[in-house]
């Protein structure tokens, strides 16, 4: 960590009246996995085709590596690889065929090239399947061709947009053990989804945009904190009379209760043991209760709470 290897200052995309990104920042250190989320329409797909310099931008700045990037600096662009939601590879050839393909794009040493694509097929499971066409390829096995063919050449930085989109679990849990590896090894990672548990198991810092604007930033414990409901406790009661509602509602820590079909859903804005003080309370007033559950805060909470729940086109 310390060495800053993207810096995006002030960013601005427009589409005639539309703003797309909107006086966007960011900079991301070496050796992190950073989680960009946002809803449709956010402006991430935008963020990082300006960033991979795909677009122009109206304002602001880019820099990799401390250099100003553009369409020309291919210095940059081989140090940089790319797995997009929509898979790219070339029907004609097999596995093998395509892996060289991109990495050749790249690599153009032969014996390297092959010991990079050797490498990059037992990296993602591929090595039985290399003289199949993409065709004869299982969703996780086009999956995980797609992201070979990404990152064959040995990437310093990568940008993962949606990988896992319609893949069984098992697939799932190769790409994501697989992106683990690739952090450890050195990579810098840039990781888009809407997998929120996938973003909580893998980042270790999470930006999230909206609007085209980067309206939070921390690690997924420091978003959690921002929220006003650190814990949320479901008990079934089946007196819901309002001398007893008041009663917990002047629990420390409680900060609204409200009836959901025969629950109570009781909201503690933090402290510690709020289970064993509503319980307490329940007990010492003779007041009878059914199941409890409680929930701490998670990811989606935030990315809710933050950018709202109504449904994005």
């Amino acid at each position: 960590m310390g060495n800053t290897v993207v810096s995006i200052d002030n960013l601005v995309k427009r589409y005639g009246e539309n703003v797309a990104v909107d006086h966007f920042s960011l900079n991301i250190e070496e050796g992190e996995i950073l989680g960009l989320l946002g809803p449709n329409g956010s402006g991430k797909t935008t963020t990082i085709n300006c960033l991979l310099s795909l677009l122009t931008f109206d304002k602001g700045d880019i820099k990799i590596w401390g250099k100003e990037m553009s369409p020309d600096a291919y210095d940059i662009k081989s140090q940089i690889g790319v797995v997009m939601q929509n898979v790219a590879v070339i029907d004609t050839l097999n596995v093998y065929e395509n892996v060289d393909f991109f990495c050749g794009l790249y690599i153009k040493d032969k014996a390297t090239r092959k010991q990079y694509v050797e490498e990059a097929l037992e990296f993602t499971g591929l090595t039985e399947f290399k003289k199949q066409k993409p065709k004869k390829l299982s969703g996780g096995l086009l999956r995980r061709l797609n992201i070979a063919c990404g990152i064959a050449h040995k990437p310093k930085l990568v940008i993962f947009d949606e990988p896992t989109v319609a893949v069984d679990p098992q697939s799932r849990n190769a790409i994501l053990e697989g992106i683990k590896k690739m952090n450890k090894a050195g990579a810098t990672i840039i990781y888009t989804s809407h997998y929120m548990e996938e973003v909580e198991e893998l980042c270790s810092r999470v930006v999230i945009m909206d609007h085209g604007k980067n309206i939070a930033n921390g690690t997924t414990n420091e978003l959690k904190s921002s929220l006003i409901s650190r814990e949320k406790i479901r008990i079934g009661l089946p007196d819901k009379s309002p001398k007893i509602l008041d009663g917990l509602k002047e629990i420390n820590h409680v900060y609204k209760v409200k009836e959901d079909g025969d629950d109570v859903v009781i909201k503690c804005d933090g402290g510690e043991h709020n289970l064993v003080h509503v319980l307490s309370y329940l007990t010492d007033n003779n007041v009878p209760f059914g199941r409890v559950t409680t929930e701490l805060p998670t990811l989606n909470d935030v990315f809710l709470e933050i950018t709202g729940k109504e449904l994005r086109d």
